[in-house]
């Protein structure tokens, strides 16, 4: 079936399309409403592959904003517990958490017909029941084909570690997933499969954290990895966001099972920055009762800030009353939060 190429002018619904078989993630375009779940068979970079819907997609005017101080609760039920319940309701009901009866953390949303802009392709058709049967069937040969595959790469010595395979659902092509710490000549290699499989045979090198976002895991909080279960776009992470946090420097704390640093460790480092531009910095100087304290802590969390004297006295002081004097170009603390302390 011919591609159908985009007209940018006209209005199709839009949906996020998931590959399972190598977790990649894009938006796609189509003449009717599907639902989450359906298989659909698209143009991926690899070439003409099956995927599954995994919802419309984001709108455009409720999109994330990073640094954004408007937070909001996810969860459908979210709010207070207490008004979850009426006075009628026995006080063992009032004990169960609300979440209990939650149905799930997100709304679904109704897919509506939207101008297509930006970098959307057009699904090339749903995938029939007998490309579901193949794609079936494709799944249990991948299992064998990495079995004859370490064969091979034991057989000729290579350095490298295969972590996963593919069988493309729309040419006979095998696609071989592996990292290695240097480049590897695997030119027999390939010989060798080609023999063994009588089709296309494409090895890809990837990363350590190309591999923990294709076979995916539990990370030190319990849940999914993020790169696996939430984006495909490995964002750059340095240990300054670390520092920006206040949290911990010892890279076992902070790095994720691919050894590298924790993707979330990204999620909040705009806010902190944001925050912490509109407070004093640590290291300035705040006067007190006619003394200088030094601000030792700006705690985003608690929104306190530490001041420590001479005397090696502290202070904890809300944001609230911490402001910036334009006239004597000093940061302040208010008068009555002052008084309070100090009268005391």
């Amino acid at each position: 079936m011919a591609k159908k190429e985009i007209n940018k002018e006209e209005e199709a619904y839009v949906y996020v399309v998931k590959n399972p078989s190598y977790n990649d993630i894009c938006l796609a375009a189509w003449d009717s409403v599907l639902y989450p779940g359906t298989p659909v068979v698209y143009e991926t970079r690899f070439g003409l592959d099956l995927g599954f819907i995994v919802g419309p997609a984001p709108d455009e005017n409720n999109t994330y904003v990073p640094g954004s101080t408007c937070v909001r609760g996810s969860c459908i039920h979210f709010g207070d517990v207490e008004e979850e319940y009426s006075e009628e309701q026995s006080i063992s009901e009032k004990e169960v958490h609300q979440c209990e009866y939650c149905m799930g953390c997100q709304v679904t949303k109704e897919p509506r017909k939207v101008r297509v802009t930006g970098d959307v392709l057009f699904l090339d058709h749903l995938a029939t029941p007998a490309e579901m049967a193949k794609y079936n069937e494709n799944t249990l040969k991948e299992d064998d084909a990495i079995i004859v595959c370490r064969e091979k790469i034991q057989k000729h010595g290579l350095k490298m570690k295969l972590i996963t395979t593919h069988f493309l659902l729309g040419e006979p092509k095998v696609i071989f997933f592996f990292t290695a710490d240097e480049r590897v000549d695997f030119r027999d290699l390939v010989k060798d499969l080609v023999a063994v499989f009588r089709m296309r045979i494409e090895l890809r090198q990837i990363g350590v954290r190309d591999e923990s976002r294709l076979i995916g895991g539990l990370s030190v909080c319990g849940r999914d990895y993020c790169c696996h279960c939430i984006t495909d776009k490995l964002e750059p992470v340095s240990i300054k966001m670390a520092k920006e946090q206040n949290l911990s420097l010892n890279s076992m704390k902070i790095s994720g099972p691919c050894g590298r640093l924790l993707c979330c460790l990204a999620y909040e480092y705009d806010y902190y920055v944001e925050e912490k531009a509109a407070m004093p910095a640590e290291g300035s100087k705040i006067k007190l009762n006619h003394e200088l304290y030094k601000v030792s802590e700006v705690n985003i969390l608690s929104r306190r800030i530490l001041l420590q004297g001479a005397d090696g006295r502290v202070l904890y002081v809300p944001f609230d009353e911490v402001y910036y004097n334009d006239e004597s170009q000093h940061w302040c603390v208010s008068q009555e939060w002052e008084d309070e302390i100090f009268s005391s």
